[in-house]
């Protein structure tokens, strides 16, 4: 049988954290705020100390010391302590204290949280603690959650929740009815990678065995994960549990353990494993490992601040990166380096060595490497703040070793400080060959790209790599500050760095436009044709106006700003200002939204009833003319018709003959009808009339009855006394002297 082991297996960050703070604190009055985790061999542990656990912060004497767990606690819980005067130890996880600070923020401004997650679970408890209004907790995707529809929603994650879980009810709160749903994954990046793991471990394996208290959700998530790809999981809580009769006939079993799961536990199943002959098989992972820089991705995704992340990913990682410590080998290595030390008397620059503090001095300090006085090392190339003689008699009267550098060899010459620089820039180096993002400056080019030093490695960024496209001009890149992120080490020549902004641009571009499409999709799942929006108007051009709602751009036709029409935008909107507009038109596939203005303002017509009645005297300016008489505009959008009876006491042929397009007139209301939107209008009725009318003279008919033609064809006109025939029609749809305002945009081309 062959074990495959998952080296993301055991305490992650900030369960380390707060085991060794509670392994390591006086316990002398010091409580514990609830179970440190859900491990009773730990728990015992820290119960063996003196630390006594409680279940609320009234049950602490006044003063004492309170440890909070990682899992975190209701802001009330703070305020408490507070009251109580109790010094808190917060081991919260990082992960935890970035959820409940979102949960802080987004219910503050008035959203209804939801939280993914065991509503039992204390981190579950803790986190609706920092919630200041309404607030849910879904537990899995068929769970349906009553009265959201039209409500703003913030969806977050208990941080060991399931991911596959978690994607779902996203999904599913996308296709609600709600106004709109921001999106937090705030799953931790280990629980990710541990959850991965198990899949791929359960794939790859003929069983697997599960590692870690019964009761933790984290390492009963691994288990649910495990048994979805393999058909024989093993759930133990340690070794006492473990029956390897149940797998002996297995041929690659696969072990794992939750983030809860000391190590020493999981050693020994390995041990009692070993004992019946299991090979363990050396592997870092069954997958490829996910950096550093794509984990803190996962945390805090969309509405994060950039910077925020960086201080959750800084404050997470360098817990997780002791877990990848190996102290046996570490030991071996060093071991190896005296050995060959005491083999070889020749020095290396750059070997670091250890040497034993024999001498003390007013300007340094002499060592000793084989029993004898080798070196004097200057007070200014020790690592102390300030040199003190007295402190190195104290270590030389100890015999105590320290490691130094060697920074030359003809003559020797030693350093402590350099060792430090050196393993500060190891620390910085592991963190970028995890996928740290790192910053340099451009000191130079050669032809094949751009040069810089990283500490004390030099930096080559290949021409192809600079940036998303080709590079011609190399030096415009002195002096600047690059982004790069590393493509390999080449220990063979003095560790040099090659690395790559082009990947980092990339990965931004992704990363915004990946932000743009949530965006646009929670703006188009949340918008419907009808919908009335607030938006500001950003820009404006000859055909309309841009106006941004909820940050996307939509357009506003200067065709659908006012019923009567306007010749520049800025007629009617202002750049800055934010309107109500009515939602038009939705193209989905081509990302446009068109919104009206004016369709929410009234039309002139549904005001005249208000204005104008029949007898009223108004005043107007001539629009247009048509054969059986004219329209007057008595205000923007309201014509009105004076039919060529109308115009004036004298028989007309021709409207023309009186009036011209422009001309302004005063004209009384005879008719008015706001329903059909009509006003017949009559100018006559407001000039005195003359004391006989002229009237044409009517041809004579012959006994046929037809027109005889006599004298010339001008028209001929008589006069009859006024009041006799006053020639009025009126406007109606049916009359030959009547038109509608359809009619008469019908007779535009004649």
């Amino acid at each position: 049988m062959k074990l495959v082991v998952s080296p993301k297996s055991g305490f992650c960050g900030g369960v380390r954290r707060a085991v060794e703070t509670a392994l390591s604190v006086p316990p002398e009055n010091t409580y514990l705020l609830g179970e440190l985790i859900h491990n009773e061999d730990v728990n015992g542990r820290v119960a063996a100390r003196g630390i006594v656990t409680v279940a609320s912060p009234e049950e602490v004497p006044e003063g004492a010391s309170l440890i909070i767990r990682s899992h975190g606690v209701g802001e009330s819980v703070y305020a408490r302590c507070r009251e109580r005067g109790l010094h808190v130890i917060d081991c919260t996880c990082p992960f935890v204290r970035r959820t409940q600070e979102i949960v802080r923020r987004e219910s503050g401004l008035g959203k209804t949280v939801v939280i993914a997650g065991d509503g039992e679970h204390p981190e579950v408890r803790g986190l609706l603690g920092w919630c200041r209004g309404q607030a849910f907790v879904v537990r899995s995707e068929e769970e349906q959650i009553p009265g959201l529809g039209g409500k703003e929603v913030a969806l977050v994650a208990q941080t060991t929740f399931s991911a596959k879980k978690f994607s779902k009810i996203a999904e599913n709160l996308q296709k609600g009815d709600l106004k709109t749903v921001v999106i937090f994954p705030t799953i931790c990046y280990t629980t990710v990678d541990r959850q991965r793991e198990a899949e791929s471990l359960a794939r790859a394996c003929d069983a697997v065995v599960v590692i870690g208290g019964l009761n933790s959700s984290n390492t009963n998530r691994l288990g649910e994960i495990a048994s979805e790809h393999c058909g024989h999981v093993f759930r133990i809580a340690s070794a006492d549990g473990f029956e390897y009769e149940k797998v002996k006939n297995f041929g690659r079993v696969g072990v794992i353990a939750g983030a809860s799961t000391p190590d020493w536990l999981t050693q020994e199943v390995l041990f009692k494993m070993a004992e019946n002959n299991a090979e363990v098989l050396k592997t870092e992972s069954t997958e490829a490992t996910e950096t550093t820089e794509a984990a803190a991705e996962t945390v805090a995704a969309e509405p994060v601040a950039a910077q925020e992340v960086e201080e959750v990913k800084e404050e997470v990682a360098a817990p997780a990166a002791e877990e990848t410590k190996a102290p046996e080998a570490q030991r071996s290595a060093m071991e190896k380096i005296m050995d060959d030390i005491e083999k070889e008397e020749r020095y290396k620059k750059g070997q670091i060595i250890k040497v034993r503090v024999a001498l003390a001095t007013d300007d340094g300090i002499f060592v000793s490497g084989s029993g004898k006085l080798e070196n004097k090392i200057p007070a200014e190339e020790l690592d102390c703040e300030e040199y003190s003689r007295e402190v190195y008699e104290e270590k030389a009267k100890n015999g105590e070793e320290i490691e130094v550098m060697v920074t030359a060899v003809k003559p020797v010459a030693l350093s402590q400080k350099m060792v430090k620089k050196l393993k500060e820039e190891e620390a910085f180096l592991a963190d970028i060959e995890a996928g740290k993002v790192f910053t340099v400056e451009c000191t130079g080019s050669n032809k094949g790209g751009l040069t810089a030093e990283l500490g004390t490695y030099p930096v080559f960024v290949p021409r192809r790599e600079i940036r998303i496209g080709y590079v011609t001009d190399l030096e415009k890149y002195k002096g600047k500050t690059l982004r790069l992120k590393l493509i390999e080490i080449r220990k063979e020549r003095r560790k040099e760095i090659i690395a790559s902004q082009r990947v980092v641009l990339e990965a931004e571009r992704a990363e915004r436009e990946a932000a743009k499409a949530a965006k646009e999709e929670s703006f188009f799942s949340s918008i419907q044709v009808g919908d009335v929006v607030e938006g500001k108007v950003e820009r404006v051009t000859s055909f309309g106006a841009f106006v941004s709602v909820n940050g996307f751009d939509c357009l506003a036709h200067i065709s659908d700003l006012s019923w009567t029409g306007v010749k520049e935008v800025t007629d009617v909107l202002e750049i800055g200002k934010r309107y109500e507009f009515q939602v038009l038109k939705i193209d989905r596939n081509n990302k446009k939204v068109s919104i009206g203005y004016k369709q929410l303002q009234p039309q002139p017509w549904d005001l005249a009833a208000e204005k104008y009645a029949e007898g009223d005297i108004v005043h107007g300016r001539v629009v247009r003319i048509v054969p059986f008489g004219a329209f007057v505009e008595i205000e923007k959008g309201i014509d009105g018709l004076v039919h060529v009876s109308q115009i004036t006491h004298e028989w007309l042929e021709n409207p023309t003959t009186a009036l011209t397009i422009g001309e302004e007139v005063d004209a009384k209301i005879l008719a008015f009808n706001p329903a059909e939107r009509k006003i017949t209008l009559s100018i006559k009725a407001l000039q005195p009339r003359p004391e006989f009318e002229p009237r044409p003279e009517r041809e004579p008919r012959e006994d046929n009855g037809n027109r005889r033609e006599r004298g010339n064809k001008k028209a001929r006109r008589s006069v009859q006394p006024a009041g006799e025939d006053d020639e009025y029609r009126e406007w109606t749809e049916g009359s030959d002297f009547g038109a509608s305002i359809s009619e008469l945009l019908g007779n535009d081309d004649k």
